[in-house]
């Protein structure tokens, strides 16, 4: 009995020592939702003292609190010292940038819904009535014919394409083009005996049917792609040449394509470039690849239309276009300064005043990446050299006197700035950054405009053009947000020049034009150890944000844990490979 009397005297002491009926009982209610087991009234720790001492049981859970307590007003006072005012001017940041963002989009959405009206009429034939070209072009009526048509180039750059080769060349050689009157130039940069051997046999085969076609290859792949096209255009061969038609080895033109573009060029001596549309021949074979095609889509239907019937520019797609060869030899030929030749000779040929025209009713068949390794390297590839292009050319269009004020505009802020800046960092930054950081630091409110109606009115804008997707939607934009986070890093590699600059991987092709599924797969576990299909950056956002989404439906009285819990599924899916097909080559 004195012994539990001891006790009981100490308990009171602690009890009143501690004012746990006074004020700092409310602290200790507070504390508990961050450190339960750190709180006054001991829990395992006082316990752990046991009953025969209770006196180091009382000093030790004291001093516990007592530091518990130093840790968290340090924290309280590092948060709205230094943490709250950052994220609070990164949100706003984001805010105006998502602003800025939206109305480009706007501009965009405008100027290619009144495209149609602004357009110029389709180009005539080239020639006169008369047999088509390849139909009985040896007599004399279509000899007088077959005259009119100008000498075309096309190029096919390759390296290693086994699976693709033979549709490419097929479809170059089957051009309906007069065929005196087009060269057929394959660059071949492989680095595999077997495959260069398979594609000089099929250009000789189709030497063998009359097509002239030249086979021609380099000691060494300098300059990658923008090398191989510049060594091309150095043949003897070429300077016969009015035009260049410049295809990947994954695109198939129909045979009326030449037919369909170059009539812009001969009739209009200002026009430098004709961009075709790309089509996909297995959009439907993942979720992953028809998310790509939603956002190719808009880009063709939207931001090519929009440039083409606005400024007269745009960036050229690298493949499926008729270039006059004039403007690319006034503008300094391919350079290889970045990653993104074809935008480069886009925007050094546009700072000399060319027009170009972008005629979205001619398709071309081409192939998405449908392994997400692949994509995931095309899209840093595309990105970083965007970025870095606008750096190396942003003091060249400011101090250009050969186009106008307001196509200088264009380039720089629509084109450049919002479309290859903002576009890829803002998506991550906001959504996957500011606001899921924002649950934890209740000193910064982001906007509910900021955070449901701007985004919603983009995702509107985008969806509109695609109304046979719009049931993607959500997926669209949680898959986009995930290579949002790649697309910065790229970003920001390109503005700063750092090390992976000039990383160039060509994307991997698998040549599946025939594939159908009926029933798009959504996931497939690729069967190959965790650790080789695993991307640990992506796991440790997933990571973040489910413990930013947990803190938020437990502590929160918003649901912003709803999209964060959906955000963090999609970057650990993605992060441990079970999107797309596991085979990849590259």
């Amino acid at each position: 009995m004195p012994g539990a009397a001891a006790v009981a005297s100490l308990a009171a002491a602690a009890a009143g020592w501690l004012d746990l009926d006074g004020p700092t009982a409310t602290a200790t209610l507070r504390l508990r939702r961050l450190w339960p087991s750190a709180s006054p009234s001991g829990g395992g720790r006082v316990v752990a003292a046991g009953p025969s001492s209770p006196l180091l049981g009382w000093w030790w859970s004291a001093a516990s609190w007592s530091g518990v307590e130093a840790l968290r007003a340090a924290w309280d006072a590092a948060r709205a010292a230094a943490v709250a005012p950052a994220l609070a001017a990164a949100s706003w940041a984001c805010l105006a940038l998502s602003a800025m963002l939206l109305a480009d989009a706007v501009f965009l959405a405008a100027a290619s819904l009144l495209a149609p009206l602004r357009r110029s009429r389709a180009a005539g034939p080239i020639a006169g009535p008369g047999p088509a070209p390849g139909e009985d072009d040896g007599d004399e009526e279509a000899g007088g014919r077959v005259a009119d048509y100008p000498m075309v180039l096309v190029q096919i750059p390759m390296y290693n394409e086994r699976e693709v080769y033979k549709l490419s060349i097929g479809a170059a050689c089957g051009l309906a083009w007069p065929s005196d009157r087009v060269i057929v130039q394959i660059l071949d940069d492989s680095t595999d005996p077997t495959v260069k051997d398979l594609v000089e046999l099929e250009c000789k085969f189709w030497a063998s049917k009359g097509r002239n076609v030249k086979y021609e290859v380099r000691n060494n792949r300098k300059g990658y792609k923008a090398g191989a096209l510049k060594q091309g255009m150095l043949y003897d061969y070429v300077q016969q040449c009015d035009f260049v038609a410049v295809f990947d080895a994954d695109f198939q033109p129909e045979p009326d394509f030449l037919m369909r573009t170059v009539p812009y060029l001969v009739h209009d001596p200002r026009v430098a470039l004709v961009q075709a549309r790309w089509e996909f021949v297995n959009p439907n074979e993942f979720l992953m690849t028809r998310i790509q095609k939603m956002t190719l889509d808009y880009h063709f239907e939207v931001e090519q239309e929009a440039g083409s019937s606005t400024f007269a520019f745009f960036g050229f797609n690298g493949t499926a276009g008729v270039w006059r060869i004039s403007s690319i030899e006034e503008a300094g030929g391919w350079e290889d300064r970045t990653t993104v030749e074809d935008m480069d000779l886009a925007v050094r040929v546009g700072l000399k005043g060319w027009k170009f025209i972008y005629v979205g009713d001619v398709k071309v068949k081409s192939e998405l990446p449908s392994n997400l390794k692949a994509y995931r390297r095309q899209q840093h590839r595309w990105t970083c050299g965007a970025a870095n292009l606008f750096r190396k050319t942003g003091g060249e269009i400011i101090l250009t006197k050969e186009v106008s004020f307001w196509r200088k505009l264009y380039l720089i802020y629509s084109f450049f700035f919002i479309r290859k800046v903002v576009a890829h960092v803002v998506p991550f930054m906001l959504y996957c950054v500011v606001i899921p950081l924002s649950v934890l630091i209740p000193e910064v409110t982001v906007p509910v405009w900021g955070v449901v109606y701007i985004p919603t009115a983009i995702t509107l804008l985008y969806a509109i053009r695609n109304p046979s997707s719009l049931h993607f939607i959500p997926f669209w934009i949680l898959f986009e947000n995930v290579m949002s986070f790649h697309r910065t890093k790229a970003t920001f590699i390109g503005l700063l020049e750092l090390g992976s600059v000039n990383e160039w991987v060509v994307t991997e092709k698998l040549g599946n034009s025939s594939c159908t599924k009926p029933v798009p797969q959504i996931l497939e576990k690729p069967p190959c150890r965790c650790w080789d299909r695993c991307t640990v950056s992506e796991i440790l956002v997933a990571i973040f944000l489910f413990f930013c989404a947990t803190y938020n439906l437990v502590h929160g009285g918003d649901f912003y844990f709803v999209y964060i819990y959906l955000q963090a599924i999609t970057f650990l899916i993605v992060g441990t490979g079970f999107c797309g097909t596991s085979s990849s080559n590259s």
